[in-house]
């Protein structure tokens, strides 16, 4: 295989010099202690969505505006909506006020013609964002759009991760991803699970993903799961207990089934018969 390191790209002065404006006044904002976050999420939804429309007040009291517009301007204002993580018992409600409207302008800023497949701006919009959301957030956090969270205020990121498209990250119970964590298109991450017997018996279990690990596509690490250093969870698989470092993890329950290659050589080849994990 050849290397191909991503490309770099040279932003147009003029959409470089409006992005960093708009970025730095939002990341001004949200640090300001007493910022309505509420507000602040509707006012930036608004203009994205609503562009030019004229006062929000107005517009939504304005009898001429169709009900279904005004149910969609009120849907801008997190306080008109429910999400999913709100449902859950052990939710923390001081803390998820805090960054449910951050969830919500995240989530609402992928699905719109501004942000949707604009990688460069979504990048530094959902890295701002992150830094006021999770529990700590490192260098050059890099994610891509129609990533999902539980509650957000539960992850704990390390430098320089990279989170790519339709990623699912279960954090109710807590995950920690550490440095160069790369998670691929579709990977599930999950810290909490069900009884078999009882749906509403919850177990919460912190997963703990090491230092250059590697969960590639449409794979899924349980619950719990600790991940060793730079061990890979190949594309599919799932991963229902602790990895242990420098090896590749393959099917369904995944298993060890080769050490790579980079690895130090004191680290040993996984057992060919090794049981499912």
């Amino acid at each position: 295989m050849a290397r191909r390191p991503l490309r770099t790209l040279i932003r147009s002065p003029e959409s470089e010099q409006v992005l960093t404006e708009w970025l730095g006044e939002l990341d001004e904002r949200l640090s300001d202690q007493d910022c309505d976050r509420s507000q602040l999420c509707r006012d930036v939804l608004y203009a994205v969505w609503f562009p030019n429309a004229g006062n929000y007040d107005d517009v939504l009291s304005d009898p001429a505006t169709p009900l279904a517009t005004r149910a969609s301007l009120l849907s801008l204002d997190p306080r008109h909506v429910t999400l999913e993580p709100e449902y859950y018992h052990e939710i923390d409600a001081e803390r998820y006020a805090r960054v449910k409207p951050l969830l919500w302008l995240w989530q609402s800023f992928d699905r719109s013609p501004m942000g949707g497949g604009n990688v460069d701006l979504g990048v530094r919009l959902r890295r701002l964002l992150a830094r006021h959301v999770f529990r700590r957030c490192g260098r050059n956090f890099k994610c891509f759009q129609f990533v999902e969270f539980s509650f957000g205020y539960n992850m704990e990121v390390g430098d320089d991760v990279v989170v790519h498209r339709h990623v699912l990250l279960d954090d109710r119970g807590g995950i920690v991803l550490g440095h160069r964590v790369s998670l691929a298109d579709y990977a599930n991450i999950y810290s909490h699970t069900h009884n078999m017997a009882d749906q509403v018996d919850v177990s919460n279990a912190v997963t703990v993903l090491g230092d250059d690990v590697r969960v590639t596509y449409h794979a899924t690490v349980l619950a719990g799961v600790h991940v060793g250093h730079q061990a890979m969870v190949g594309a599919g698989a799932v991963l229902t207990r602790d990895a242990k470092p420098w090896h590749l993890y393959l099917g369904v329950p995944a298993k060890a089934i080769r050490v790579k290659p980079n690895a130090p050589p004191d680290i040993g080849e996984a057992p060919g018969d090794e049981a499912p994990i």
